[in-house]
């Protein structure tokens, strides 16, 4: 395990979010980019040494979307930073952890990330991201 790749909340309006993060925390736009496949427009933001990931849904009945209509805007995910997503789900599979993803899938900048479920860590919902495999 690297560390805390990012933490990552879901917003409302993408614009507003990254203009608020920018004038209250003086937080940078480091990326932004659009993951047809998980539904959601995304915008990393640097804060200091720090990023936190922006999410606005693409449509009401996409992950984020859901997570919005059911919590309202807030803390969405924590990404931990692997070597290799595919070893380390192996790892937690093997430890009984209750996994939504069992294979990696493009995210953001083109990494490869997985999903464990918030079940098996006290309801914080949590990603794997690896530059490699």
């Amino acid at each position: 395990m690297k560390g805390i790749h990012h933490l990552a909340v879901a917003v409302r309006d993408l614009d507003e979010a990254i203009a608020t993060y920018g004038r209250l925390f003086g937080a940078e736009l480091e990326y932004r980019d659009k993951v047809s496949e998980q539904g959601v427009e995304a915008a990393a933001m640097r804060v200091g040494e720090s990023r936190i990931e922006l999410l606005a849904a693409t449509a009401e009945d996409t992950p984020v979307g859901r997570f919005l209509a059911r919590r309202g805007p807030g803390m969405h995910h924590v990404a931990f930073e692997v070597d290799d997503v595919e070893a380390q789900l192996a790892a937690l599979d093997e430890q009984g952890v209750e996994l939504i993803d069992h294979e990696p899938r493009r995210g953001l900048y083109g990494m490869q990330v997985a999903f464990v479920n918030p079940d098996s860590l006290d309801g914080v919902l949590a990603e794997l991201v690896s530059n490699g495999r």
